[in-house]
């Protein structure tokens, strides 16, 4: 691993903290604006800086969630998301991971799997109760 490739940060060490408080999957864009309360002279540029190093070093991970920002998740075991079409939240899915899911992809294709990611989608129960609400 690459942890110490890098020097500490102030400013690493919170987003790592933050990302670590949280189960939103939050923007680097809300990051930014939660530690730019406490660091003035803070760019967005820092930000994703230290989340493409925190990323190198294993300690968070980049969601694609399907629309133009990524998200980022201080959860590194592995886990299943669900991303809401509707309002684009996403979620982890709190059920057992498929066992032997890699070694089967690997015996199936001939690739060496070493890792997976699947990532539900629909809608989230908070979008529909409000759908409920409407329609009512």
């Amino acid at each position: 691993m690459n942890r110490h490739k890098y020097k500490r940060s102030k400013q690493r060490d919170k987003i790592f903290n933050i990302l670590q408080s949280t189960d939103t999957h939050p923007t680097a864009s809300w990051i930014y604006d939660e530690l730019k309360k406490e660091f003035n002279n803070l760019s967005i540029g820092t930000v994703y800086r230290n989340l493409n190093i925190l990323i190198d070093q294993h300690l968070i991970k980049k969601i694609g969630s399907g629309n133009s920002f990524d998200r980022f998740d201080g959860n590194t075991e592995p886990h299943y998301h669900f991303i809401c079409r509707k309002c684009g939240s996403i979620y982890d899915i709190p059920i057992d991971l498929i066992e032997n899911l890699d070694k089967k992809a690997s015996l199936a294709s001939g690739f060496q799997v070493e890792t997976h990611e699947i990532t539900f989608s629909g809608i989230c129960k908070y979008c529909l109760e409000n759908r409920k609400k409407q329609e009512a």
